[in-house]
């Protein structure tokens, strides 16, 4: 996983700088905001000098999803305050994907740390030099920013292996989805996001209830 992430940084260094930007920007955007998804939206948002306020919304509706993420993270096995801060920051859909899996229930928590820490390495490092390599790519070369949209395929397929048992998950993003179309056309990425929460806060809560009971 960590080694795949190094071509995902190639990727998004290169996309940096044909869109515009300095190389630099690729090594500080993986450095410092570390977000995936999220610095492919950020280069288009600082190309196009967005107001703050329209990329404080874009953050907080493409990282939502990592409140449901820390419910059942493993934060609790790492130690140290600076430690919990740095696993805290450096939670991504793919270190959320391997520490909560079947696998991964006796890992300590240095364990944990140390692949976090390698990640973001691999994904800093390959987005350095994505920037760097950026100028002697072609402009024609298209379809790098759909690189991390495979990979969270991936790893969508895989979690859902792991939880036959769960009511699956895209049904719920696509009935919320349908919805937010249907009824607020002209809003449907916030609507489907915040219902999609909903639903979500509703499973979590009514699954906890039913093991308490039983």
């Amino acid at each position: 996983m960590g080694l795949g992430l190094v071509p995902l940084g190639l990727a998004f260094g290169v996309f940096v700088t044909q869109s515009g930007l300095a190389w630099w920007w690729a090594s500080a955007f993986a450095a410092l905001i570390y977000a995936g998804s999220f610095e492919f939206l950020l280069v288009g948002l600082v190309a196009a000098v967005a107001p703050l306020g329209t990329v404080a919304l874009t953050a907080l509706l493409v990282n939502v999803r990592h409140v449901f993420y820390t419910l059942s993270f493993p934060l609790h096995r790492v130690s140290g305050r600076f430690a919990k801060s740095y696993s805290t920051f450096a939670l991504t859909d793919e270190a959320y994907a391997l520490t909560t899996s079947e696998q991964a229930r006796s890992w300590p928590g240095r364990r944990i740390l140390w692949l976090q820490l390698f990640m973001h390495l691999y994904w800093a490092g390959g987005a350095t030099a994505g920037g760097l390599l950026g100028s002697f790519i072609p402009d024609g070369v298209t379809g790098l920013d759909f690189a991390l949209t495979a990979l969270f395929t991936v790893l969508a397929l895989d979690a859902l292996r792991e939880r036959r048992g769960d009511l699956p998950t895209p049904v719920l993003a696509l009935l919320s989805a349908l919805v937010a179309r249907l009824a607020f056309p002209h809003q449907m990425l916030l609507a489907a996001f915040a219902l999609f929460t909903a639903a979500l806060l509703v499973r979590h809560f009514t699954a906890r209830k039913r093991s308490r009971r039983a």
